[in-house]
This record gives C-alpha cells, structure tokens and sequence, in this order.
C-alpha cells in the first residue's frame, strides 16, 4: 500500500510516498517559489525515487488546515486533481496533527503553532499524540493564559515559533521549549502517514467531498460579510 503525501499549508511545500513500513521518498523547499511552481515538479520527483508510477498509488493524503489560505487551495486543488483523475482515495489531514506526530512520545505537552497573521496563531495541544484542545486561532497572550494552566512542561514547534519565540520565553519561562529549527516544520512524510492511517480504516472520501479546514474566516470572507450586514442593516 502506497499513499502520497502532499503538505503545502505552511511556508514549506513537501510531498512524501510512504509504504506501510517505511518512507519510499520525501522531499521538502522552503524558498519564494510559489506552492504551484513546486508541488507538481516535486511529485513527479517522489514517485520516480520510490520507483512507483501514479496508479499504483493506493491514495493520496493533502494537508487540510489551518494554515495559509492560498498555500491550502493550491495543495487542496493539486491533490483533488490527482485525485480525480486517477480514481484513487483522498483524505485531509490537520497541518497540527502532522506536526504534532513526530513528537507524540514526548513526556510534555506538544503545541504546535502556525502565524495566522493579524496577530494571532493556529494552534492545537496535544498530549501523547492525542489533540486536548484546538484547533483554535487565538492571539499569543491568550494562548499563554490557556497553557499555563496546565501542569506539563510543553514543546512548540511551527513557523509561530520564528515570530514568537522571544514572548513565549518570557511569559512561560522554563516551562517551555522548542524543538530544533530542523523539525520546526511539517514534512510530507508526517501527512502520508497519518493519511495511510485514515484510508486503512476507511475514512477517506472523495475528491468532491473534501474541505480545507480554515478555522477562521478569510479576509475576503470577513470584507463580504461586512459588506453584505451594512447593506441589511443599513437600508
């Protein structure tokens, strides 16, 4: 059983083909290429290392959400698409739960957290891989408060991290620690892999049926919204 992973909802494009015992192929850029420049050369690059053509695919996974808004349509478009095409299982898969994986035997809490931009992250905290609470879109100070009251030590990792290390540092002190800048972001393999999971049990859908998880409303959303009640509220 093979299934492709496809993660473009942080700065970070990453694809992975994953068997059931191992890791066939990755590969990850962070650079100021947009998502549709890098994603398709990427997968075709995957698939030939792992030595598989697109049909023997038994599924793909794509990133859900939360996440950049742009970043989530191009992966949600690109795998959908795939999807389509070739008759094969899809299912989304929480950016936050992709991160937290690789640290789910960790004896802390795990919060992984992504810039949301306007002041405000996406986070989840996760306890044994399990997801306690989220996902949610709150400021940094709110976040704080709520991971204060619990007793655990916690890690954070996600490019929320790079904005807001130093406040994080000094309003939980020692009961904070971050993970190495080389895991700070999800790969390919994380979202395979928890897609495999999924499609195994039977929890995959179509590409039709498939939504983005946003969390919050997009700021094209919010100015219509604002729009259409001024145009009730204002006749």
């Amino acid at each position: 059983m093979y299934v492709l992973g496809i993660e473009a909802a942080t700065p970070v494009a990453a694809v992975a083909v994953v068997a059931e015992d191992k890791v066939l192929a990755e590969r990850m850029v962070n650079n100021r290429k947009t998502h549709s420049v890098n994603l398709l050369p990427m997968i075709k690059a995957v698939l030939e290392e792992a030595g598989i053509e697109l049909s023997e695919l038994s599924g793909i996974a794509v990133s859900a959400g939360p996440g950049s808004f742009t970043g989530l349509r191009i992966g949600m478009s690109t795998a959908k698409t795939l999807a389509h095409v070739t008759n094969l299982d899809i299912v989304g898969v929480s950016t936050l739960d992709a991160l937290a994986l690789r640290f789910s035997a960790e004896d802390k809490l795990v919060c992984p957290i992504l810039d949301a931009k306007k002041n405000e992250v996406y986070a989840g905290i996760y306890r044994s891989g399990i997801c306690i609470k989220g996902p949610v879109a709150l400021d940094i100070k709110s976040l704080v408060r709520i991971l204060s009251a619990y007793q655990e030590d916690v890690v954070m990792l996600g490019d929320g991290v790079l904005t807001y290390r130093e406040q994080l540092s000094q309003e939980l002190g020692p009961k904070v620690s971050f993970v190495p800048v080389s895991s700070l972001l999800p790969g390919g393999s994380e979202i395979a892999c928890l897609g495999l999971s999924r499609i195994k049990a039977g929890e995959y859908t179509t590409s039709f049926e498939l939504r983005p998880q946003y969390v919050r409303l997009s700021e094209a959303e919010v100015k219509w919204m604002e729009k259409y009640r001024c145009g009730v509220e204002c006749s």
